[in-house]
């Protein structure tokens, strides 16, 4: 892989990450437009590298909210505190349950499908409209909306559903606030990458060659330098009600890779 893909996919994730568009999708179509001919595991690698990045940067912009998290979790007093930290555990669940269990499966899933991701690109659009169109309230997420919205994250491992777009509109749908909804969202994520790239090291799924370093290092800050100013800038998009937009730009390219694949 060249250094201005690495650079090209890199500024994808970052924006992709925390705008509710899919970056898995994106990644997919960056790729095949690309012409992606890297071997299967330098693939993987870059992917894995990519996901780091933006887990960083949102490590970075939420750092706060963690450091709450976690002193909560070891506290393990019954407060607000420990409530919210117990809610993004709970959240995980069904996504690292589809991780674990069906984890082949879910790989087959990120090779060239790219009719799959247009297809998504439709449901994700879907979402986001549904979303833009529900009362803002402001309620806080209870025990079992956090797994209902954990379950909306396990379903979006599908490349085309957003992540961050299926779990913020199930939240507003839920009748959540619009910024507690983000926040929660890009909270919940984080354990599950850096769970998922410690697996995929351990298990040796993924290696480095110095011919690789200076493509993974370039992809690696353009995912990290993007990835902060979309999370900051997707907040305040929530607050003020514009996912419509997203969902317009779903439908369009979902339309777009479709026709692409079919004709």
């Amino acid at each position: 892989m060249s250094v201005i893909e690495a650079l090209i996919l890199g500024i994808i994730q970052g924006l992709t990450e925390f705008l509710p568009v899919s970056s898995s999708g994106h990644l997919e179509l960056a790729k095949a437009i690309l012409g992606d001919n890297s071997l299967p595991e330098e693939s993987l690698l870059m992917t894995v590298v990519l996901h780091a990045a933006t887990a960083l940067s949102t490590v970075f912009v939420f750092r706060k909210d963690i450091v709450k998290i976690v002193v909560g979790l070891l506290q393990f007093k019954n407060n607000e505190q420990f409530k919210f930290s117990l809610k993004i555990v709970i959240s995980m669940v069904p996504a690292a349950f589809a991780g674990i269990f069906f984890d082949e499966e879910i790989d087959a899933l990120f090779n060239g499908q790219i009719l799959l991701v247009g297809s998504m690109l439709f449901i994700t659009g879907l979402l986001l409209f549904l979303a833009d169109k529900a009362k803002n309230t402001e309620k806080k997420t209870n025990f079992s909306q956090a797994l209902i919205i954990g379950i909306a994250q396990a379903i979006a491992i599908l490349p085309g559903i957003s992540r961050s777009g299926a779990t913020i509109s199930t939240s507003v749908m839920l009748g959540i606030d619009r910024e507690k909804a983000a926040r929660f969202s890009f909270l919940m994520v984080v354990p599950l990458i850096f769970g998922k790239i410690a697996k995929d090291v351990l298990g040796g799924e993924i290696s480095a060659d110095s011919a690789t370093l200076i493509p993974l290092g370039v992809g690696f800050a353009m995912a990290f330098i993007t990835g902060l100013l979309a999370c900051k800038w997707m907040i305040k998009l929530v607050k003020q009600s514009q996912l419509k937009y997203f969902a317009y730009y779903c439908f369009i390219v979902g339309a777009i890779t479709v026709f692409w694949k079919l004709y």
